[in-house]
């Protein structure tokens, strides 16, 4: 059985077809997702995608892109919101330097409120980072001199640098389709050097839908599959040992979200 760390089911691209999406996923073995959120305005849709669905739970937070047009929150704001049952981690947040979408100042100074919310609710925060590994490396050093937070660079796609700096403060590095593209050698490389406990398995869906065999669809947690099939390679694994472990790593991290002895809700 699989999971799927991170997914945005709460977007328009599901619309009408969250069932058949989610059947999809039941049988190509991916358990349990997340659902992740990006707007804190919007907190309420995506809580209400997981209301209800004992194998989905979600996230309140802001995404670094979203940070000058969404309302200014308070760690004191995330932790309220965090109180649903549903919420079992905060963010999206962090840095992206590559497209600038929110002043960096801004979108650091949102960074590390949430980072004060994960620290205060025991929540692990989920960290978006690019083109900004220098930065988010400093970040998260210095808030976690303040007190200790649990978290994940999911989707990563950084440097080494990045990766070891969150590693030795305990952090996760999640996969996602990038692994399968035909010019990803260095970031397969840096997995490689990832422990096998501290792997996670993600689609961003529906964004990034592993190229082989899905160039052009919309990305869905079932093709989390793919992406799992692609690290078992990488890690020299079989592809069952890689579910177990990445499982397991998942609910050692969101340890609010119930494992059904089944497997499966």
């Amino acid at each position: 059985m699989l999971v799927d760390s991170h997914c945005h089911l709460d977007f328009p691209d599901f619309d009408g077809e969250m069932d058949a999406v989610l059947e999809r996923a039941q049988a190509a073995g991916v358990g349990y997702m997340l659902t992740i959120c990006t707007h804190v305005s919007r907190f309420e849709q995506v809580r209400a995608v997981a209301e209800g669905r004992a194998n989905l739970r979600c996230s309140v937070g802001i995404h670094p892109h979203n940070v000058a047009e969404e309302p200014a929150v308070s760690a004191n704001d995330l932790i309220e919101l965090a109180r649903s049952d549903e919420v079992v981690a905060i963010g999206e947040t962090g840095l992206d330097f590559f497209y600038d979408h929110s002043p960096r100042d801004a979108q650091e100074a949102s960074f590390r409120t949430h980072i004060a919310a994960a620290r205060e609710t025991g929540l692990p925060v989920i960290v978006h980072s690019r083109d900004a590994d220098e930065t988010t490396a400093a970040v998260l050093a210095d808030e976690y001199g303040k007190g200790s937070f649990s978290g994940v660079l999911h989707c990563f796609s950084s440097g080494p640098e990045l990766a070891r700096a969150a590693l030795d403060l305990g952090f996760y590095v999640s996969a996602s389709g990038i692994i399968t593209f035909k010019k990803a050698d260095e970031l397969r490389a840096i997995f490689e050097d990832v422990p096998l406990d501290r792997l996670l398995v993600e689609t961003d869906a529906p964004y990034l839908a592993p190229p082989v065999p899905k160039r052009g669809k919309r990305n869905e947690p079932a093709f989390t599959t793919h992406t799992a099939e692609k690290l078992a390679e990488i890690k020299g694994v079989s592809t069952a040992e890689l579910a177990e472990a990445t499982t397991d790593n998942f609910f050692r991290l969101f340890s609010t979200f119930t494992r059904h002895p089944s497997g499966n809700a």
